[in-house]
């Protein structure tokens, strides 16, 4: 049934809540699921148990990264020395690993054997392990070759206390897998990247920059896989400056991509042995339950995400969790981007020092979040100008046939804004179908696409039940330049549609948004707010008549969360929001006219826009016939 929503529908306060007793600190909120995957990956020392965290930036996730290690980091039993050493092949230097501590023990005596002081049996009855001693009994004698008896020791754990722990946010193959300087001896030369430092410990890599160079992740991949198989031979290292080929070091890097789901799915569908080598694949949502737990959570981070910000009382926090809410588009949910939280309450701590007041207030968060959108408002308010200058042709009052005012969100940069978005359908005899005007002009995109195509199965399961659905039907975008993609535009498109096919006229004060399936399920669309906010500020603009309003679907209704503005002006009766849960209650609140329900001979009753439509329908067909 169709419902008008009344301001208290849409107010969402935290007010009345005490936050004086939550102690400042950093801990992650809300991604349980996530971090205990995280622990299991970061735990596991196992090859293959390398980690993808993906999720959303300013959500926390190198701090989960960087805290769940705090916990393990001091477990260094797997800790161990490296060092190339000679080869007989000098361009292929061997590696040889030690006990912590030891690599230097070791060259000690190999100095004692150069030197005289120790023969090779005693040094090789002392170490007792078959790769050093398979190496001393390779060595040449020392006046033949001296620098023999020199160890290029890349990984030294004498004074470790706790496992390496390094961060690549701008990779490269040097920094990654190092390098062999050119001209010097083989096994002196070897320069070691991070992924070999990080060897016993935890390497961090930004995720899209490894992955948006194919390169650099072939050779990525060669060495992760070459972990997991426990290869020592045929690989290089990265970008080498000569011909040598050192062995890879036989020790496990546990590697951490950090990224988003975007690039999670491209590096699923382009390497086939992705999973095989990232086994955990933690992901951090984008939203949490708006909880006693989540909001102590959140609030906690936000005593500690400052230096030196005033303090903030009860009402500043209530109203940050307003903004919360609104982010995640929810009503019961809260974001989990804090960072945004913070970066807020930091701006509306410098309104609090301009004031001169002793602590940042609601007012002061309020005006901060009224700035924002004001610093990001030029380009919504140059349409709304051109809407009242006429420069724009959209009508916000009186009714039009095939014409209906549909609801668009605009991205600039880090914001995004609605407007509205007039849409037109002219039908004609035909068999061409529904024409994508902006499909045809190159400026849809899939998902607009798929849009219409559900059109056209919700003509014919509805209406064009006993005759050939044959029709031109023509839809587009007037005025609109840019690409057209999302099928949020779908209800209004088909009133469109529905009101040009019967020659029903439809009212222009009220706007549309919602999506739909081809059997006629009214679903969910993203950027709620922002839609109903620009339409009000276009009619704002043009004068508010008392009339003007937007229909969207009863599933949305949850994500409302709107400024005072909208709600005084709901209040006063200036503005209206309807709620539908049925195609067809859209129609009738839109052209007056009930959709009447078929007769016992599949008939609607006459008088009715379903009568009107499939009358329109079928004289389309008729006529196609005839032109045919």
């Amino acid at each position: 049934m169709i419902r008008e929503l009344e301001a208290g529908d849409i107010s969402l306060s935290y007010e009345g809540r005490s936050f004086g007793n939550i102690k400042p600190g950093m801990a992650i909120t809300g991604q349980e699921r996530a971090m205990g995957l995280l622990r299991l990956g970061l735990e596991t020392d196992r090859a293959g148990y390398n980690i993808f965290l993906s999720g959303d930036d300013g959500s926390g996730r190198l701090n989960a990264v960087l805290e769940e290690i705090r916990r393990i980091e001091n477990r260094t039993s797997g800790l161990k020395d490296a060092a190339y050493a000679y080869s007989i092949d000098q361009e292929r230097p061997r590696v040889l690993i030690f006990p912590k501590g030891e690599a230097k023990s070791f060259q000690n005596d190999l100095d004692k054997i150069k030197n005289g002081i120790s023969a090779k049996e005693e040094i090789i009855s002392k170490w007792n392990d078959p790769m050093l001693t398979d190496f001393i009994g390779s060595l040449p004698e020392p006046d033949d070759y001296p620098e023999a008896y020199r160890l290029g020791i890349v990984l030294d754990r004498t004074a470790d206390r706790k496992r390496p722990t390094i961060i690549e946010m701008h990779p490269s193959h040097r920094s990654l897998f190092g390098m062999v300087a050119e001209g010097g001896i083989p096994h002196l030369s070897v320069k070691i990247g991070s992924y070999q430092r990080a060897a016993g410990g935890f390497l961090i890599l930004n995720a899209e920059e490894i992955a948006s160079d194919e390169t650099l992740w072939k050779t990525f991949r060669r060495y992760i896989e070459m972990t997991v198989r426990s290869l020592t031979s045929d690989s290089v290292m990265g970008e080498m400056m000569s011909g040598v080929r050192p062995s890879p070091i036989p020790l496990l890097t546990k590697v951490i991509l950090i990224g988003n789901e975007g690039t999670f799915d491209h590096l699923m569908e382009k390497d086939p042995k992705f999973t095989r080598y990232f086994r955990i694949a933690p992901e951090f949502d984008f939203t949490m339950a708006a909880d006693d737990k989540n909001i102590e959570g959140t609030i906690s981070y936000l005593k500690s995400s400052g230096d030196n910000l005033p303090e903030a009382d009860d009402g500043a926090y209530a109203e940050i969790l307003r903004y919360s809410s609104w982010l995640a588009e929810d009503r019961h949910k809260l974001t989990t981007e804090l960072s945004l939280l913070g970066d807020l309450l930091e701006e509306a701590s410098r309104i609090t020092t301009i004031n001169g007041h002793e602590s940042i207030s609601a007012s002061d968060v309020q005006r901060a979040i009224e700035l924002r959108s004001w610093y990001a408002s030029l380009a919504e308010d140059r349409i709304n100008e051109e809407i009242k200058s006429g420069e724009m042709v959209i009508s916000l009052s009186g009714r039009k046939i095939g014409i209906v005012n549909g609801l668009a969100v605009m991205d600039r940069g880090t914001s995004s804004f609605g407007t509205p978005a007039v849409i037109s359908v002219a039908v004609a005899p035909g068999n061409e179908g529904i024409v994508n005007i902006e499909h045809e002009a190159g400026l849809s995109g899939g998902i607009h696409d798929k849009g219409l195509l559900i059109l056209e199965g919700y003509l014919r399961n509805r209406y064009a039940r006993t005759f050939p659905l044959s029709l031109y039907a023509g839809i587009c975008f007037e005025q609109s330049y840019a690409e057209v993609d999302g099928d949020s535009a779908s209800l209004a498109e088909l009133y469109a549609l529905l009101s040009a096919i019967g020659g029903i006229p439809i009212r222009q004060d009220i706007a549309v948004t919602g999506s739909m399936s081809q059997t006629g399920t009214l679903l969910p669309v993203g950027g709620i707010n922002e839609k109903i906010e620009g339409f009000f500020n276009a009619c704002s603009t043009a004068g508010l008549t008392g009339s003007q309003g937007v229909i969207i679907p009863e599933v949305n209704r949850s994500a409302l969360i709107l400024s005072g503005r909208i709600e005084k002006a709901i209040n006063d009766g200036l503005f209206h929001i309807w709620t539908i849960s049925a195609i067809d209650e859209g129609m009738t609140l839109l052209t007056g006219l009930e959709s009447g329900e078929r007769d016992r001979k599949g008939i609607f009753p006459s008088g009715t826009f379903g009568r009107k439509v499939e009358d329109g329908l079928r004289d389309l067909w008729r006529y196609s016939q005839d032109k045919g």
